[in-house]
Parts: C-alpha cells; sequence; structure tokens
C-alpha cells in the first residue's frame, strides 16, 4: 500500500468518526482487522483453593472455578500484585471466620429457645382441633412463661443490636403460632418492659390448624421483672422500691400503660379471649392492673409468676419503720405521679371473687414465699384448690413449687416454670 493510499484510508476513518459523533446515520462498514473487541464480565468473589484457583460466581448463579491467581515470580514481583493476591486471601479468609463465630454464638446463645426452652412441647397442629393442648394446664403454664421470657429478650436484643433472623425474642412466640403486635416502651428510659402478642392466624393455616384452638388466647399481654443491665436497672428499681414502700405500683407509667393496652385488647377480643402474664415485678404489675379491670367488671385470665408479696413488702415496711430516717429516706426516693391511698393499699389481695388469677410461687423465693405462708404459721401446704383462706385474703389459683433448699436466683427464675421435671402443689 503506498502513501496515497494511506491518506484515502485515513480521510475515510476521519470522516466515519466526524459522522458517529454528530449523530449522523452511515453505511455499515466492516470492522478492521486490528480494532479488537472487548466484552467485560463481572464476577463475585467466593473463595480461593489452596493451590490459587479462585472460584467465582457468575449473573446466572453457577460457579466459575478455572482462573487461578498468578504463579509467575515475575509477575509476582510486580508492584502491587502480591499485595492483592494477600488482600483476597485475607478478606475470604475474614469473611469465613466471621460467619462461623457468628454462627457459632448464635448457636451456643444461652437465651437460644433451642439451648434454654422447654423440650417436650409441641406447636399447634390439626390435632388440636380435636384435642386442644391449652386445656392442659402445664401446656398452658409453660408457654405463657415461654412469652414472658420473650419480652425479656425483646429488650436485650434491642440493647445488643440483634435485629432479624440473629434476634432471639422471636423464637420464643412462632413456634406456638402468636406474633408480635406492639411493644410497650417506658417513655422514661425508652426500654421495653411489655408486649401485645396475638395468635398468628396465617402461620396456623400454613400447618392446617383452621381455627385457633380451644382455650388459646387471641391477644396474650405479657410483662417482664426486674432487668439488671445498665440501661434498665434505674427504672425497674425505681418500681420495686415503690412497691416496697408504698404497697402499690399504680403511681409508676408501666402500670398506667399496661392497663390501657389490656383494656385495649379486652375491648376488641372480649375479656374472655385475653390473657395477662408476667414475672416478678412484672407479675406486680399484672396482678394490680388485672384487679383494676376487674373493678371495673372486665375480668381477664392472669398468670403470675413469683409475684412480690404484699406480706413481705409489709414486713419490710414495719422493718423501716423502726429506722426511722432510713425509711423517710426510702419513701423520698420514689416519685409518684398520684397519690396512693395507703390504707387501701394496706389490703391488696390476689383476686375477687369473680376474678381469680393463677400464682405460681417457689418456697424458697423469699420474694413471693409469703404466699404460701401470709400467717407465719408455717403450713405452707393445702390440700384442695382454691379452699377458702383463713386471714380473710380472698381465693386465687395457687400453684407451688417445693424443690428443697434452692439459691434465690434459681428459685425466683423464669426457666423452672417450664422445666420437664415440674411437681406442683396446689395451695391456697
Amino acid at each position: 500500500m503506498d502513501a496515497n493510499a494511506d491518506m484515502s484510508f485515513l480521510a475515510i476513518f476521519v470522516r466515519v468518526i466526524n459522522l458517529w459523533v454528530d449523530g449522523a446515520s452511515f453505511p455499515k462498514l466492516a470492522p478492521s482487522a486490528f480494532v479488537p473487541h472487548v466484552n467485560r464480565i463481572d464476577y463475585q468473589l467466593i473463595d480461593i483453593s489452596e493451590d490459587g484457583f479462585v472460584s467465582l460466581l457468575t449473573d446466572n448463579g453457577s460457579t466459575k472455578d478455572d482462573l487461578r491467581l498468578p504463579t509467575d515470580e515475575n509477575l509476582l514481583t510486580q508492584r502491587g500484585a502480591v499485595e492483592m493476591k494477600n488482600e483476597a486471601l485475607n478478606m475470604v479468609e475474614s469473611e469465613r471466620t466471621d460467619q462461623n463465630q457468628k454462627g457459632k454464638t448464635e448457636l451456643q446463645h444461652p437465651y437460644a429457645f433451642h439451648v434454654s426452652g422447654p423440650r417436650n412441647v409441641s406447636s399447634p397442629n390439626w390435632k388440636d382441633l380435636i384435642n386442644s393442648s391449652w386445656k392442659d394446664g402445664n401446656y398452658k403454664r409453660t408457654v405463657t412463661a415461654c412469652f414472658i421470657q420473650a419480652v425479656y429478650l425483646l429488650e436485650l436484643d434491642k440493647q445488643e443490636n440483634r435485629t432479624g433472623e440473629n434476634a432471639l425474642a422471636p423464637k420464643w412466640w412462632i413456634p406456638f403460632k402468636y406474633k408480635l403486635v406492639k411493644t410497650l416502651i417506658d417513655e422514661r428510659d425508652g426500654s421495653i418492659f411489655g408486649a401485645i402478642l396475638e395468635w398468628d392466624r396465617a402461620a396456623a393455616l400454613a400447618d392446617f390448624v383452621l381455627i385457633r384452638p380451644n382455650g388459646a388466647p387471641q391477644a396474650v399481654l405479657a410483662l417482664r421483672g426486674t432487668l439488671l443491665k445498665s440501661p434498665t436497672i434505674r427504672r425497674d428499681i425505681e418500681d420495686d422500691l415503690r412497691f416496697l414502700a408504698l404497697e402499690s405500683l399504680k403511681g409508676s407509667f408501666r402500670f398506667s400503660c399496661s392497663l390501657k393496652a389490656l383494656k385495649s385488647i379486652a375491648c376488641k377480643y372480649g375479656s374472655s379471649n385475653v390473657c395477662i402474664a408476667g414475672h416478678s415485678l412484672g407479675a406486680g404489675f399484672a396482678l394490680q392492673v388485672g384487679k383494676a379491670l376487674a373493678k371495673e367488671g372486665i375480668y381477664v385470665e392472669a398468670h403470675l409468676f413469683n409475684p412480690p408479696s404484699v406480706s413481705l413488702a409489709m414486713s419490710l415496711r414495719n422493718f423501716g419503720e423502726k429506722s426511722g430516717v432510713v425509711w423517710k429516706w426510702l419513701k423520698s426516693m420514689i416519685t409518684s405521679a398520684t397519690e396512693t391511698n395507703e390504707e387501701e393499699a394496706k389490703y391488696i389481695t390476689p383476686g375477687s371473687k369473680q376474678w381469680i388469677p393463677y400464682l405460681y410461687v417457689n418456697n424458697s423465693d423469699y420474694i413471693c414465699c409469703y404466699y404460701t405462708d401470709p400467717d407465719g404459721t408455717g403450713n405452707k401446704t393445702a390440700e384442695k384448690e382454691n379452699a377458702k383462706p383463713t386471714n380473710g385474703l380472698v381465693p386465687a389459683k395457687l400453684f407451688v413449687l417445693s424443690k428443697g433448699k434452692q439459691k434465690f436466683l434459681e428459685a425466683h427464675g423464669l426457666e423452672q416454670w417450664w422445666s420437664d421435671d415440674l411437681e406442683l402443689q396446689i395451695g391456697t
């Protein structure tokens, strides 16, 4: 090719470029052999084997495993090549470690449902349409205690930043076909102290449970007790001291919030389809909230685990009154939004003739053991349920756990109430 031919070819090439830039149309030309055609394909790095082969994920979901990292010493000596290879290897290894550690932590967490939850409790199924598990008192007690445990974990999940699949709380209500519809939050510190769980009809239908089993509540209001964690301990202890000093929880924000929530679901579903449950301090709130609602003629089923005893409060109060200054200081620590009638609080009783709560107490738990011996006579057993009390208190369904001498944390814990070897006595 001579110089004139070269110039002609160059002129044509420049003209084509100008037309393309100007957006004009031109006849299709065959590409010259020296113009490369490049396709870019992005892969996601999955793994790097020990021999240097990389496993890549393609757009269609398949893997590509035929590429190998550079092994040529001359190429590896180029600036950045070694660093890039080491960085890729470290990234994959770090990802493996994080995933393994994460899975191991979740698997071994002491509050995970499969670790510390009940062992022999089945999820609702089609058989419940014929013979409902909720008619069994042991089943009802176990599931209700699990709902309260879920409230403890809702707050712990929030404090420890566990969300989505990592959250522990949902595992404590999902197996029983319930769902979370509302959390009760203390406006003083932003902590979760209660939750409303409702029957999950969609989840039940997926397992061919066409209707809610007989005895299963449509909605449950569950209240946790004292949580000794820095974000919540101040307000929890404040309400504990309120009960000990005033023998009432009516001045607390949690009381008014719980009462409003319980009244709302009782009006929505009917009082016979609603249940309130609590543990420790939460049981104290549940007892007084249920009693307040009963005075309005609304009677809801109540399950109270290790509820604080008024007898204990009165004993500590009498001791405090003897100390004079100490008692005044304790009362000054309690801030109340409303005035409490102490004469009325002095005679707070578990239930009424129409409203009879379920109380679960442990004889080794000094917070609630006074329910089994309110007169201090030492008679801690009874032969029949709801026998007429000799001290003037109205009846309640009292279930007493006696395991000999136990440590306080064990006797006051919630986990004991879904234990497989639980043997309860019926008290009054």
